[in-house]
């Protein structure tokens, strides 16, 4: 039998979904990246403390951590059931391959796929430098490229219709309309991440100056502007909406629930979901759309490719030239439809 019935018999690779994929990825099985010899355990220990690295060495995100940490466990549990291999020392690169080959046939996303393989080079390159394995098994790993998808935005004028709606909407000076039209305000006019405006407190918004202070990823802090739309949605929400609501476990936090305690990003998403409801033709999408548009229309006003990285965060200029496809493409489409001879 070839390698690729090798890898049908082991239910690794096969018809569904897994054609893009690197042809080693359908060619490989469990029988070819396994051996079933058992070893003594110290997988547990190492995850153990990559976790502590990510934290406290890297300053990752709770999200961040919590992501990479949820894709080792998943390669880890996959090494012990398929492979009774529980010692760094005994991963292979074929076992890293039929590991994502597995999820390739049980029709995983191309990006959930290179997030974890990613995640795996991470973690294995860190276990490397740490001398806790010899040599890195991931460094000749493969993983497919993301699709290349262009962010869904808002068109400017349903931005405003959106923010409009909040305005209306918080007119009864209920407490949580008040704070979700000042969260929205934030989120378009600033650009930030929901998780980076969740965790904002009173003191890192200088309304007089038209400022916040942002702590993004890495730790890195960044200072960025916001208009004056936003200054006046957040001073009703901090004048009207936030003391019905404070309570002593309030603590700083800027935006807060309806108990008191600090707003999560999935309340603000929960909001903006069903404000986008009452904008005619607008896409549904969540906080991260409103970033998207927020880049978008500032390049679409002449803004400076490098100045909105900054706004945003990004520590590649490569992340943020995905906006300038967006805009170009929005010319296009004017283009197509008022140019006579488009």
């Amino acid at each position: 039998m070839g390698q690729a019935g090798v890898a049908r018999e082991a239910g690794v690779g096969g018809a569904r979904g897994d054609r893009s994929l690197p042809r080693a990825w359908r060619l490989v099985g469990a029988a070819l990246a396994c051996d079933g010899e058992a070893v003594t355990g110290t997988s547990h220990d190492a995850l153990i403390a990559f976790e502590r690295h990510l934290r406290s060495e890297r300053g990752r995100s709770e999200h961040t951590t919590r992501a990479y940490l949820g894709d080792v466990r998943s390669l880890l549990g996959f090494l012990e059931a398929q492979c009774g291999t529980t010692d760094l020392d005994d991963v292979r690169l074929a076992d890293l391959r039929a590991w994502l080959a597995s999820m390739a046939e049980a029709g995983a996303a191309r990006s959930t796929i290179a997030r974890r393989s990613a995640a795996a080079r991470t973690f294995l390159g860190w276990a490397t430098r740490t001398g806790r394995i010899p040599v890195d098994p991931s460094l000749r790993l493969a993983a497919p490229k993301r699709a290349s998808r262009l962010p869904e935005v808002l068109k400017q004028d349903a931005a405003v219709a959106l923010l409009d709606v909040a305005a209306v909407a918080s007119d009864d000076q209920d407490p949580l309309h008040l704070r979700d039209r000042a969260a929205l305000e934030l989120l378009y006019a600033s650009g930030i991440r929901v998780g980076e405006l969740t965790a904002l407190d009173v003191d890192d918004v200088d309304l007089a100056g038209g400022v916040v202070r942002v702590l993004g990823k890495g730790a890195k802090e960044r200072t960025v502007p916001f208009g004056a739309p936003a200054r006046d949605a957040v001073t009703a929400w901090l004048r009207l909406g936030r003391p019905q609501l404070v309570t002593p476990a309030s603590g700083p936090a800027l935006l807060l629930g309806r108990r008191g305690r600090r707003a999560d990003p999935r309340q603000i998403r929960s909001a903006l979901h069903l404000l986008l409801q009452h904008v005619p033709d607008a896409p549904d999408m969540g906080p991260h759309g409103l970033r998207h548009s927020a880049a978008t229309h500032l390049l679409e006003g002449g803004a400076d490719l490098r100045m909105v990285q900054e706004l945003l965060g990004h520590a590649s200029l490569a992340t943020t030239q995905i906006y300038t496809h967006v805009s170009v493409d929005r010319l296009k489409q004017t283009y197509r439809q008022a140019h006579p001879r488009a």
